[in-house]
């Protein structure tokens, strides 16, 4: 294929948002460049994307019929209308459907396929003569430090003492996971995700099987670990830049745009923890009270805690009449993008997922890591506090993993803390990393480098 020819993309990313809709962005980035996409979706969520399409000239959505599984409600189709629990009978779902894919590919001809956990549609691209692309949404630093062959070799049976050290070669010698996150990955490698197969060898099946493999990123942050995998795969790794997200069309409701202008700039603690994170009745209280003990206005994005069917029926003593408008704990949907892009902004505490990361990282609101009980989210954590040091992680009980009121106040106010020494660090660091991501052409040059790549592949 000559150089600068377009492609033709199909696209099969698990069936959870935080894998649709990072596809779909980076499907919009292709598209701008004049490369053709067929993106494979469950029916009924296509109408939840479709407004993010951007190119639907070049953008082709192709439903799937996601069969039912005993133990799912019916008619659900991702992870979004389940709960957690749920998310492997999702996977053996998608497992299922399995023909329709290709049949689909088969009439299509596509020559590159994206996918992430579905490692059996390799062998379906080997028979068709078309190629596999395992591309990530978790960072290339987790899946070297999880999945990569010098860790799985040791096959499941290992400690949380032997996950607690990195394994040989890994680019960080010194890693320092928490008792409680190590128990957790060594629980996590026992962990059935779909159709009867460990999650970690459905990651690692598909890496070993693919042609290529890719992650969301630039060399500038992700560099080490390519180079690792490249030489534990002996195959080659792309990055395709950070896929920033595109500006939203909207504007910010009336609602948050009126409180948040009552405060002066920078002043405001944006708290959100994701779609999926369920704190305990304790942990929901240490939070809520570590917010107020910064002295801080804030605005917290949380789920009601386990056992509570809202938000307000969980709070501490007196909390609502103390805060007042103060405070503001709301348990829907927010104009996330937004909010973080409002001047009055100074602090954003995340759980660490991707994708929030990056939009705290395009901000001038310094980033206050508290990752979920997620590998991804560990890792993330533990290479933006200490590898990069962009952010400063709320201290956790070394084996309960405990986050106190004490500990959430303390992270907050070192981040916004103009003369302290490790916020000053911080802050510093976070202005280069934010400038060097909206350094005029940076992400143009990633990706028109990550489309070079993809059509070398494919000769």
């Amino acid at each position: 294929m000559d150089r600068g020819c377009s492609l033709h993309i199909a696209m099969f990313p698990w069936f959870a948002m935080g894998h649709l809709t990072p596809y779909l962005h980076l499907s919009n980035k292709l598209a701008k460049r004049g490369h053709k996409i067929s993106f494979f979706i469950p029916k009924k969520t296509q109408t939840k994307l479709e407004q993010f399409n951007l190119y639907p000239n070049l953008i082709t959505f192709f439903p799937l019929n996601v069969p039912h599984v005993d133990g799912l409600p019916f008619g659900a189709e991702t992870t979004s209308d389940v709960s957690l629990a749920l998310g492997p009978l999702i996977m053996t779902a998608m497992d299922q459907t399995q023909n329709q894919v290709e049949l689909l590919l088969t009439q299509l001809n596509p020559n590159i396929v994206f996918f992430d956990f579905s490692f059996w549609l390799p062998k379906i691209t080997q028979r068709l003569k078309i190629k596999s692309f395992q591309y990530f949404i978790v960072s290339p630093a987790t899946v070297s430090y999880t999945t990569s062959p010098s860790r799985m070799c040791k096959g499941i049976n290992l400690t949380e003492f032997d996950l607690m050290i990195p394994p040989k070669g890994y680019p960080i010698s010194s890693f320092n996971l928490y008792s409680h996150e190590a128990k957790f990955l060594a629980l996590k490698r026992n962990f059935e995700f779909g159709s009867g197969v460990l999650f970690y060898d459905r990651t690692y099946n598909g890496l070993s099987l693919t042609d290529a493999i890719g992650f969301k990123g630039c060399r500038e942050i992700e560099g080490p670990y390519i180079n690792y995998l490249e030489q534990e795969f002996g195959k080659p790794v792309f990055l395709s830049g950070p896929v920033l997200p595109e500006p939203p069309k909207s504007v910010l409701d009336e609602k948050w745009g009126s409180w948040l202008g009552g405060f002066k700039d920078g002043s405001i603690v944006y708290c959100a923890l994701g779609s999926e994170w369920k704190l305990s009745e304790y942990q929901f209280h240490e939070l809520l009270l570590g917010l107020e003990l910064t002295g801080f206005p804030f605005l917290a994005i949380l789920k009601p805690p386990i056992g509570f069917e809202t938000i307000e029926d969980a709070f501490p003593d007196g909390f609502k009449e103390r805060v007042k408008e103060k405070g503001i704990v709301h348990s829907g949907w927010i104009q996330q993008q937004l909010i973080l892009e409002h001047p009055s902004v100074g602090c954003f505490v995340t759980h660490c997922g991707a994708g929030s990361l990056t939009e705290g990282l395009i901000n001038n609101c310094q980033i206050v890591l508290m990752p979920h009980l997620d590998s991804d989210h560990i890792i993330n954590a533990r290479i933006m506090s200490r590898g990069l040091k962009v952010g400063v992680e709320v201290n956790k009980g070394e084996e309960d993993g405990l986050f106190t009121k004490e500990s959430i106040c303390e992270a907050v106010k070192v981040v916004m803390d103009d003369e302290n020494e490790t916020g000053l660090e911080v802050r510093t660091n976070h202005a280069k990393m934010r400038n060097l991501l909206l350094s005029h052409d940076f992400e143009t040059s990633c990706v028109d480098g990550f489309c070079e790549k993809l059509q070398e592949l494919v000769r």
